[in-house]
C-alpha cells in the first residue's frame, strides 16, 4: 500500500494501490461516476453523454514530439512534428502527475492497440474523467480477464490531465494546451484539452511511428471484406464518403478508421468506432444510429432535458459532435478484426473543381503520387453567393498523424501492392459538369455502382482512355453509370473553361508535391499531372 507521501500513480506498479483509483472499471460503474462527478447524462437510447469543455476538436498546433538522438533521423520534423526538449517533457509530465495525484479519484485502463497479437501494444490510460475512461474502453481492444491478469507493465502510458492548463513558461509550450509524446520513454501527456479524440489519435500517432519501423504499413483508412474474401481499403478525408461507402451490409466491416498492413494481411488498430453525429439519422446511417446504446459515449451532443433524446441537428456546442462505441455494436463487424491483404484500394476525393473522373485506375507510381498528395476539395468563401472550390491536401490522407516522411508510407504501400497484386483506384465523389456552383454533385447511386464494379471485377477488365493532363486511365463504361458521366470533359458545356480549370487544379497538385519532391523517385514525380 502506498504511504501518504508516495505518488498514487507510482503505486500502480504495486500489487495493491490506494483508494480513489478505479482500475479497469466496468462501464456500469463508469456511468455512475460520470453522472455523479462529471455532469454526465444517460440518453434515451442508453448512451452516456458528456461534454469536452472549451476544446471540441483536436489541437494539432499544440502537439509535440520529444526530440531524441534515437529518433532524430526517423521523424519528419516540421509543422506536423514539432520538437520538444526532453527537459520540457519531464516538466509537463510532472505537472500532469501532480494534477492526477491530487484528484479525489482517477481512472486507470489497461488495453491493447492492434488486433494482431504479434503487433499489438499494451496501453495504459490514466485520466481524471470517467467518460474518458469509458471512451478509451471503447476505442482500444478490451482484454479478456486472463489477459488482464497477465498484462504486466504497459508499452505506453497516456497521462490525461486535460482539465489542467499547461504551463506556458515551459520551453516549447506555446499555449495552455499541450499534447506531447515521448517515444523513448513510451509516454504521452495531455494538458489543457478534454477532447477525447486526442487520446485516440495519440495512439494512432504512436503506431504510425512503431509499425513502419518494422516495415509494416500503418494507414488512416476504413476496411471491409466481401463474401469471396476480397478485401477493400477506403482512404479519404472528411466529406469524401469513406464511412458511408465502407458501411456495406453485404460486406463485413474490419474497421472504420485505423489499420495496419503486414505480410499476413490487414488488422484494425482499434477496438471501436468514433463516428460523427452531425445530422445523424436512422434512415441515412442505420448502423451508426443503432450503435448508440448502453456503453456508447456521446461527446458534445445536445439532449432534451426532459426526454434525454439527442438532437443530432443541434450544433450549438460544435459541428464536431461524436460518438464512440465498441466495434461489435456494428452488426456485421468481423471479430477479431483481422483479414487478408486487400484486393482493391480506393482513394476517395470530393473534387469541387469538377475535373476529375468519377473513377480511374491507377498505376503503382500514380498510387504513390495520389497517396502522398491526399487530395480533396472543399467549398470555401465567406461572402453570400461567392463559394469557390478550395483544394485541400493531407499527405497519406492523414498528415496530422504521420511521424515518418510521407514517402516512407508510400513506399511501403507500393511494396505491398506489388507483393499482393493489389489494384488502386481514384474515385471522385464530388462534382461533374462544372465546378461547384455550376455543375452538380455526382450521384451516390453512381458512386455505389462504381464501387460494386470494382468489387465484382468488371472495371478491371474494362476498356480505358487516358486523360491528357492527369494521366488517369478512365473506363469507357461501367454498369449502372451513364457513359457520359465517366468522361468529365464531355460533361462541361464550356470546353475552354474545363481546360483552364483542369490546368488550375493540376498546378495545385504540382505545387503541393514540391514539399515531397526531394525524397520521391523520378517515376513517382512523373506520375503527377503534366501541364
Amino acid at each position: 500500500m502506498a504511504t501518504p507521501n508516495q505518488s498514487r500513480i507510482a503505486s500502480l506498479t504495486q500489487p495493491e494501490f490506494p483508494e480513489g483509483i478505479l482500475r479497469n472499471t466496468a462501464p456500469a460503474r463508469l456511468y455512475e461516476e460520470a453522472i455523479k462527478f462529471d455532469q454526465g447524462m444517460i440518453t434515451s437510447t442508453g448512451g452516456l453523454s458528456s461534454n469536452s469543455g472549451d476544446k471540441t476538436g483536436r489541437s494539432p498546433k499544440d502537439k509535440r514530439i520529444v526530440q531524441q538522438e534515437s529518433i532524430n533521423d526517423d521523424v519528419w520534423w516540421g509543422e506536423i512534428n514539432i520538437p520538444m526538449p526532453e527537459e520540457s517533457f519531464a516538466k509537463v509530465k510532472q505537472q500532469a502527475v501532480d494534477f492526477l495525484d491530487n484528484c479525489p479519484q482517477f481512472y486507470v485502463l489497461d488495453a491493447f492497440a492492434g488486433w494482431d497479437p504479434n503487433c499489438r501494444l499494451k496501453v495504459r490510460v490514466i485520466c481524471s474523467r470517467a467518460y474518458h475512461a469509458l471512451f478509451m474502453h471503447n476505442m482500444l481492444i478490451r482484454p479478456t480477464a486472463e489477459e488482464l491478469a497477465d498484462f504486466g507493465e504497459p508499452d505506453y502510458i497516456i497521462y490525461n490531465a486535460g482539465q489542467a492548463s499547461a504551463d506556458t513558461s515551459i520551453e516549447g509550450v506555446d499555449s495552455t494546451t499541450s499534447v506531447s509524446i515521448n517515444f523513448d520513454r513510451g509516454e504521452m501527456v495531455i494538458l489543457g484539452t478534454e477532447y477525447a479524440g486526442e487520446m485516440k489519435k495519440g495512439v494512432f500517432t504512436i503506431m504510425n511511428y512503431l509499425m513502419p519501423k518494422r516495415d509494416i504499413l500503418s494507414m488512416h483508412c476504413s476496411c471491409n471484406v466481401g463474401e469471396k474474401h476480397d478485401v477493400s481499403l477506403f482512404f479519404g478525408l472528411s466529406g469524401t464518403g469513406k464511412t458511408t461507402l465502407s458501411a456495406d451490409p453485404s460486406r463485413p466491416l474490419i474497421g472504420d478508421d485505423e489499420h495496419c498492413w503486414n505480410d499476413d494481411g490487414v488488422f484494425n488498430i482499434e477496438g471501436g468506432c468514433y463516428a460523427k453525429c452531425i445530422n445523424l439519422s436512422k434512415e441515412k446511417e442505420p448502423q451508426i444510429f443503432d450503435a448508440i446504446r448502453y456503453g456508447s459515449v456521446l461527446e458534445n451532443t445536445v439532449q432534451d432535458p426532459v426526454t434525454h433524446e439527442v438532437n443530432y441537428n443541434d450544433v450549438s456546442l460544435t459541428q464536431n459532435t461524436r460518438c464512440s462505441y465498441p466495434i461489435e455494436y456494428i452488426d456485421n463487424a468481423r471479430i477479431p478484426c483481422i483479414t487478408d491483404s486487400p484486393k482493391n484500394i480506393v482513394f476517395l476525393t470530393c473534387d469541387a473543381f469538377g475535373v476529375l473522373p468519377p473513377v480511374s485506375k491507377l498505376t503503382s507510381a500514380q498510387a504513390m503520387y495520389h497517396f502522398i498528395s491526399g487530395y480533396t476539395a472543399k467549398v470555401a468563401g465567406t461572402e453570400v453567393g461567392v463559394k469557390d472550390p478550395e483544394a485541400t491536401f493531407s499527405a497519406c490522407f492523414g498528415a496530422a498523424f504521420l511521424v515518418w516522411h510521407p514517402t516512407k508510407y508510400a513506399t511501403l504501400l507500393a511494396e505491398q501492392m506489388q507483393l499482393h497484386g493489389t489494384s488502386a483506384w481514384l474515385v471522385n465523389t464530388g462534382w461533374s459538369g462544372g465546378a461547384f456552383g455550376v455543375g452538380s454533385r455526382i450521384s451516390l447511386q453512381y458512386t455505389r455502382a462504381i464501387i460494386d464494379a470494382i468489387h465484382n471485377g468488371s472495371l478491371a477488365i474494362a476498356d480505358y482512355t487516358t486523360d491528357p493532363i492527369f494521366g488517369l486511365r478512365i473506363p469507357k463504361s461501367c454498369v449502372g453509370v451513364p457513359g457520359k458521366i465517366l468522361q468529365p470533359r464531355g460533361t462541361w458545356k464550356d470546353a475552354v473553361a474545363f481546360e483552364e480549370t483542369a490546368k488550375l487544379l493540376a498546378t495545385k497538385f504540382r505545387d503541393n508535391f514540391t514539399a515531397y519532391a526531394d525524397k520521391a523517385s523520378e517515376e513517382v514525380l512523373n506520375a503527377g499531372p503534366q501541364i
